[in-house]
């Protein structure tokens, strides 16, 4: 896909993603590589090495990590603030509520707050996850919308999604 024009490419794991793409980045200088996955503290110094964008940014320890190695690598990356959209035990992401906080601390740290990320509850309508999502990224006035995959990305589209994940529906499922 490389050769043939594709620039953007997401990651669940830093360290599979630093296996793959560390050499393919030096040779295709154009390539812009997401984490879409969840950040472990102990892996920000490779994750802001490697990706261009973080999508999975979801309380503030992880914030500040990202925010001290951009200023060790002299590095500035783009940054989606993941919101837990579905009140999920068993999901990242910043609780609702939370939201305007952790915005505004990113802030104060100077990271490129581009947008906010929701995976939805499975099995149920995302439409309203999605329309919730929008209405939270106007609020805040961030341009991106980082929602929807290979299941529901036509629906998260429909509610101005910026950023589809839909790597099974391209790549096939992971083994």
């Amino acid at each position: 896909m490389i050769k043939y024009g594709h620039l953007h490419y997401g990651e669940n794991k830093v360290q599979e993603a630093i296996n793959k793409w560390s050499d393919v980045k030096l040779e295709y200088l154009d390539i812009k590589l997401h984490l879409i996955g969840k950040l472990q503290s102990n892996k920000a110094k490779f994750a802001v090495k490697l990706f261009d964008y973080i999508h999975s940014v979801d309380n503030a320890k992880i914030a500040k990590k990202i925010a001290d190695e951009q200023l060790k690598q002299n590095k500035k990356i783009k940054i989606f603030i993941q919101v837990n959209i579905g009140d999920e035990d068993q999901k990242s992401g910043v609780p609702k509520e939370n939201l305007n906080e952790l915005y505004s601390y990113c802030k104060e740290l100077q990271l490129d707050i581009i947008g906010l990320m929701c995976i939805p509850p499975a099995n149920i309508d995302p439409n309203f996850f999605f329309e919730e999502m929008r209405l939270l990224t106007k609020k805040l006035h961030l341009p991106e919308l980082s929602m929807g995959m290979s299941s529901d990305y036509l629906e998260a589209a429909k509610n101005s999604a910026t950023y589809l994940r839909i790597g099974s529906k391209i790549f096939g499922n992971r083994y």
